[in-house]
């Protein structure tokens, strides 16, 4: 039997992935054993509209079985990733008098229920509120108020917001597919718990997470969240432009782009070439390499550009010293850390899991298991808070059926 299983399920428009691992008890930071890793096609998925739940369903299901098979473990819930341009975050301020001489902890939970005590409309429910920092009589950059003398206790606290039908739909799948969802999390915080380290966050980083629809843009400095983004574009925006560039099917299109794609011309052999499909079928046809990566080239210098535009506008760039972490299913494409490197004009590098993982860590070093990790890496963070939130059931029948009782009743 194992015990303290935690499962990260990332739902995204072209592949579902799974992440089982057992927990690593460090006082220090919680780390996982990696045990399994599954991933299927994503179905029943338009941009970030439902439009099948069933097909949503059997991805759910496939993705974790195959974990489990991996992990020879089986696990009834998982803590599931959730995004989309539905997503709203702000900051919001708790302000309470202190009860005693000291600060006690009934006065910190006063404090961030008022925080978190803000109106949302009827199709609308809290993600996240995450204490930010304290101030005791209007002493600033507290990380630990707890014992600490004062009259009065402020906390700054990071609300994240979405749709319920996006949540609800994220549920339902799960629970069909005969798991639960023990916590939703923003997929660009999970991505930022899986490849950012303490020192960058403290120093000033941005994570930009590329995956098929969409772009996840996480910034943190002096320790913690200050922005995060969630932009309407992602490798699915490179594929259509091949498929008008090269005049191919968008299957085709996908298979060009992860086969023989660049992001940065200049590393192509212009005398390289490839064979994509002709006019007619059967037929074939050779195009230079070099032209396939200036179509993405062009794309991602846009792309790039977007979000440099985004940082520019909230006075993000200059709090950046520790530069940019590109990651997510589009940055595996050859040449994008260079692109990135000469249009952001600072350090970039290329982030995948690595810190706090042991076992079959390699199968998940990858940027397209970024979320999928840090989702079960924040699992790990919780079980170390509270206790609570992990699988110890390792029989497949009971879970299954555990789960269709709580359904059915």
């Amino acid at each position: 039997m194992r015990a303290n299983l935690i499962a990260g399920l990332d739902i995204g428009t072209s592949r579902t992935c799974a992440v089982i691992g057992e927990i690593i008890a460090d006082p220090r930071r919680p780390g996982l054993t990696i045990l399994g890793v599954g991933q299927a096609r994503t179905g029943g998925l338009r941009g970030d509209l439902v439009t099948n739940i069933e097909e949503i369903t059997e991805s759910v299901r496939s993705s974790l079985e195959e974990a489990e098979l991996m992990a020879g473990a089986r696990v009834d819930r998982v803590y599931a990733g959730i995004g989309g341009d539905h997503i709203r975050a702000t900051s919001s301020m708790g302000v309470v008098a202190v009860a005693e001489d000291e600060v006690t902890a009934d006065d910190v939970e006063r404090c961030h229920i008022v925080a978190r005590a803000v109106a949302l409309p009827p199709d609308r429910e809290m993600v996240h509120a995450i204490p930010q920092e304290y101030r005791v009589d209007h002493q600033a950059g507290i990380k630990d108020p707890m014992g600490m003398a004062g009259v009065r206790l402020e906390a700054e606290v990071f609300l994240v917001t979405a749709a319920i039908t996006a949540s609800t739909n994220i549920r339902k799948a799960v629970n069909r597919a005969g798991y639960r969802v023990q916590e939703m999390v923003l997929e660009p915080l999970a991505g930022a718990r899986a490849v950012l380290t303490e020192d960058e966050k403290e120093v000033g980083v941005a994570m930009v997470e590329i995956g098929a629809s969409t772009t996840d843009l996480a910034v943190y400095y002096e320790g913690k969240i200050q922005y995060v983004a969630i932009l309407p574009f992602g490798g699915n925006t490179l594929t259509a432009d091949l498929v008008r560039g090269l005049s191919i099917p968008y299957a085709e299109a996908q298979r060009t782009k992860e086969q023989h794609g660049n992001a940065f011309a200049q590393m192509v052999d212009p005398r390289e070439t490839v064979e994509i499909p002709g006019p007619s079928p059967g037929q074939h046809r050779a195009v230079a390499r070099e032209l396939i990566a200036h179509i993405l080239e062009q794309r991602l210098d846009e792309m790039f550009g977007l979000v440099q535009g985004e940082l520019e506008d909230r006075g993000l760039l200059e709090h950046l010293g520790a530069g940019i972490v590109i990651t997510g299913g589009t940055a595996a494409i050859p040449g994008i850390v260079e692109l990135a490197q000469q249009i952001f004009a600072s350090p970039v590098r290329l982030g995948v899991p690595r810190e706090g993982l042991a076992g079959l860590a390699d199968a998940v070093r990858r940027p397209r298991f970024t979320v999928a990790t840090g989702l079960a890496l924040w699992g790990a963070d919780r079980f170390a808070e509270t206790g609570r939130g992990a699988s110890t059931v390792t029989s497949g029948v009971l879970t299954k059926l555990g789960t269709w009782l709580k359904e059915f009743f």
